[in-house]
Protein backbone atom coordinates (compact mmCIF):
# COMPACT_ATOMS: atom_id res chain seq x y z
CA UNK A 1 0.00 0.00 0.00
CA UNK A 2 1.39 3.52 -0.88
CA UNK A 3 1.34 6.33 1.44
CA UNK A 4 -0.40 9.43 0.66
CA UNK A 5 1.95 12.23 -0.56
CA UNK A 6 0.38 15.90 0.05
CA UNK A 7 1.68 19.23 -0.82
CA UNK A 8 1.56 22.20 2.32
CA UNK A 9 -0.15 25.18 1.66
CA UNK A 10 1.89 28.13 2.61
CA UNK A 11 0.80 31.18 4.27
CA UNK A 12 2.04 34.47 2.59
CA UNK A 13 1.23 38.15 3.53
CA UNK A 14 2.00 38.95 -0.39
CA UNK A 15 -0.79 39.73 -2.40
CA UNK A 16 -2.52 36.71 -4.80
CA UNK A 17 -1.06 36.96 -8.18
CA UNK A 18 -3.16 36.90 -10.93
CA UNK A 19 -5.13 33.15 -10.93
CA UNK A 20 -3.98 32.61 -7.40
CA UNK A 21 -6.55 30.36 -5.37
CA UNK A 22 -6.86 31.13 -1.16
CA UNK A 23 -6.12 27.87 0.18
CA UNK A 24 -4.86 26.32 -2.74
CA UNK A 25 -1.96 28.48 -3.51
CA UNK A 26 -1.52 29.82 -0.58
CA UNK A 27 -3.39 30.76 2.15
CA UNK A 28 -3.59 35.03 2.00
CA UNK A 29 -3.11 36.85 5.53
CA UNK A 30 -2.49 40.17 6.33
CA UNK A 31 0.49 41.40 8.68
CA UNK A 32 -1.67 41.34 11.74
CA UNK A 33 -2.65 37.48 11.47
CA UNK A 34 0.64 36.03 10.34
CA UNK A 35 1.89 37.95 13.84
CA UNK A 36 -0.80 35.73 15.36
CA UNK A 37 -0.49 32.53 13.81
CA UNK A 38 3.58 33.17 14.89
CA UNK A 39 2.71 33.88 18.54
CA UNK A 40 0.22 31.06 18.59
CA UNK A 41 2.83 29.01 17.64
CA UNK A 42 0.90 27.81 14.75
CA UNK A 43 3.61 27.77 11.98
CA UNK A 44 6.06 25.19 11.50
CA UNK A 45 8.43 27.55 9.85
CA UNK A 46 8.36 31.06 8.56
CA UNK A 47 10.97 33.62 7.05
CA UNK A 48 10.96 36.93 5.12
CA UNK A 49 11.35 36.32 1.72
CA UNK A 50 13.45 38.84 -0.27
CA UNK A 51 13.59 40.69 1.57
CA UNK A 52 9.12 41.51 1.47
CA UNK A 53 6.97 39.28 2.02
CA UNK A 54 6.32 36.48 4.81
CA UNK A 55 5.65 33.08 3.85
CA UNK A 56 5.29 29.75 6.61
CA UNK A 57 4.19 26.63 6.50
CA UNK A 58 0.93 25.97 8.58
CA UNK A 59 2.04 23.64 11.66
CA UNK A 60 -1.31 21.61 12.25
CA UNK A 61 -2.53 20.11 8.56
CA UNK A 62 1.46 18.69 8.27
CA UNK A 63 2.02 17.27 11.86
CA UNK A 64 -2.08 15.63 11.00
CA UNK A 65 -0.73 14.37 7.49
CA UNK A 66 2.22 12.71 9.13
CA UNK A 67 0.52 11.47 11.89
CA UNK A 68 -1.73 9.70 9.45
CA UNK A 69 1.38 7.56 8.13
CA UNK A 70 1.31 10.23 4.98
CA UNK A 71 4.48 12.31 3.60
CA UNK A 72 4.28 15.77 3.12
CA UNK A 73 5.93 17.97 0.34
CA UNK A 74 7.18 21.59 1.89
CA UNK A 75 7.40 24.11 -0.60
CA UNK A 76 10.46 26.01 1.07
CA UNK A 77 13.28 28.61 1.25
CA UNK A 78 16.71 27.93 3.03
CA UNK A 79 15.52 29.77 6.29
CA UNK A 80 12.28 27.83 6.78
CA UNK A 81 14.60 24.30 5.57
CA UNK A 82 16.86 25.29 8.58
CA UNK A 83 13.86 25.81 10.97
CA UNK A 84 12.49 22.44 9.42
CA UNK A 85 15.42 20.69 10.51
CA UNK A 86 15.69 21.91 13.65
CA UNK A 87 11.62 21.08 14.25
CA UNK A 88 12.13 17.56 12.75
CA UNK A 89 15.82 16.28 12.53
CA UNK A 90 14.15 13.42 10.84
CA UNK A 91 12.85 15.21 7.64
CA UNK A 92 14.59 14.70 4.09
CA UNK A 93 15.90 18.15 2.67
CA UNK A 94 15.91 17.86 -0.82
CA UNK A 95 17.63 21.25 -2.33
CA UNK A 96 15.63 21.84 -5.86
CA UNK A 97 18.73 23.31 -8.53
CA UNK A 98 18.32 25.41 -11.85
CA UNK A 99 20.30 23.61 -14.47
CA UNK A 100 22.78 26.95 -14.80
CA UNK A 101 22.44 30.77 -13.46
CA UNK A 102 21.94 31.42 -16.50
CA UNK A 103 18.88 29.19 -17.36
CA UNK A 104 17.26 30.34 -13.68
CA UNK A 105 17.87 34.20 -15.04
CA UNK A 106 16.03 33.33 -18.12
CA UNK A 107 13.12 31.44 -16.14
CA UNK A 108 12.77 34.40 -13.56
CA UNK A 109 12.68 36.99 -16.21
CA UNK A 110 10.88 34.88 -18.61
CA UNK A 111 8.14 34.45 -16.18
CA UNK A 112 7.17 38.16 -16.20
CA UNK A 113 5.51 38.38 -12.94
CA UNK A 114 8.09 40.65 -11.00
CA UNK A 115 9.36 43.89 -11.53
CA UNK A 116 13.02 44.78 -12.35
CA UNK A 117 13.72 45.61 -8.49
CA UNK A 118 12.18 42.33 -7.71
CA UNK A 119 13.94 40.34 -10.21
CA UNK A 120 17.27 41.43 -9.09
CA UNK A 121 16.36 40.80 -5.36
CA UNK A 122 15.50 37.81 -5.85
CA UNK A 123 18.51 36.66 -7.83
CA UNK A 124 20.55 37.86 -4.91
CA UNK A 125 18.42 35.95 -2.83
CA UNK A 126 19.15 32.88 -5.18
CA UNK A 127 23.24 33.56 -4.86
CA UNK A 128 22.85 32.71 -0.99
CA UNK A 129 20.77 30.03 -1.04
CA UNK A 130 22.94 28.44 -4.17
CA UNK A 131 25.46 28.78 -1.37
CA UNK A 132 23.65 26.56 1.05
CA UNK A 133 23.19 23.43 -0.88
CA UNK A 134 25.31 21.03 1.02
CA UNK A 135 22.94 21.65 4.28
CA UNK A 136 20.85 19.40 2.24
CA UNK A 137 19.97 15.28 2.05
CA UNK A 138 19.68 15.46 -1.80
CA UNK A 139 20.19 17.82 -4.68
CA UNK A 140 17.82 17.74 -7.73
CA UNK A 141 18.78 19.85 -10.69
CA UNK A 142 15.27 20.99 -12.60
CA UNK A 143 16.34 20.39 -16.51
CA UNK A 144 13.17 19.42 -16.96
CA UNK A 145 9.42 19.94 -14.63
CA UNK A 146 8.43 16.98 -14.85
CA UNK A 147 11.77 14.48 -14.50
CA UNK A 148 12.48 16.77 -11.66
CA UNK A 149 8.67 16.54 -9.95
CA UNK A 150 9.23 12.62 -10.11
CA UNK A 151 12.94 12.43 -8.75
CA UNK A 152 11.39 14.46 -5.52
CA UNK A 153 8.34 11.97 -5.32
CA UNK A 154 11.24 9.36 -5.39
CA UNK A 155 12.95 10.04 -3.20
CA UNK A 156 9.68 11.16 -0.61
CA UNK A 157 8.71 6.71 -0.78
CA UNK A 158 9.35 5.10 2.31
CA UNK A 159 12.28 4.11 2.60
CA UNK A 160 13.41 0.75 5.50
CA UNK A 161 13.88 2.25 8.81
CA UNK A 162 12.21 5.49 8.20
CA UNK A 163 8.50 5.96 8.89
Amino acid sequence: MSKVRSMSVSATTRAPRPGEVEGEHYFFVDDAEFDRMIAAGELLEWATVHNASRYGTPRRPVEKAIAAGNSVLLEIDIQGARSVRRAMPEATLVFLLPPTWEELVRRLVGRGTESPAEQQRRLETAKVELAAVDEFDHQVVNHDVGEAAQKVVDLMRPRKGRR
